[in-house]
């Protein structure tokens, strides 16, 4: 499993909208410049995170986005579910029933099963709050 940049930046973006929450709109070209991402990007990336409404987004002069809740209500396990589709380390487990014809005779497969679950426990108990606390070196979270 790897994680893409889609999915790395969307927790910078999310850890950067955190961190600068005054209740105002946080323009795109101020996360853009704080995070070294380009804009371009970027709004792909928001576009997601708005639809899913872990985001909202005002148009306009004064205009920008902010959290639509508390960081300690998102985890890191959403974020990266909405940005990179499944975690499953495998093509099997990302059909729930699994379709796999082999199912009935693969010997892998509670071996994939319970490592899947372990990447879901891990990153579902890491909210963006802890990430928020965790910035400094040393400490359990990098992303």
């Amino acid at each position: 499993m790897k994680i893409s940049t889609k999915g790395r930046y969307a927790l910078r973006v999310m850890i950067d909208l955190a961190e600068n929450n005054t209740g105002n709109y946080i323009p795109l070209k101020d996360i853009a410049a704080r995070q070294d991402i380009s804009e371009k990007y970027l709004e792909s990336i928001i576009s997601a995170l708005t639809k899913a409404h872990f985001l909202e987004g005002l148009r306009g002069k004064g205009g920008g986005y902010k959290l639509t809740r508390e960081p300690a209500q998102y985890t890191v396990g959403s974020i990266l579910k909405l940005t990179e589709g499944s975690l499953a380390p495998v093509a099997c487990l990302d059909d729930n029933p699994n379709k796999c014809p082999r199912i009935s005779s693969c010997k892998t497969l509670s071996m994939w099963e319970n490592f899947y679950k372990m990447i879901e426990d891990y990153f579902e108990g890491i909210t963006l709050e802890d990430l928020l606390h965790s910035q400094t070196p040393g400490n359990d979270y990098v992303i």
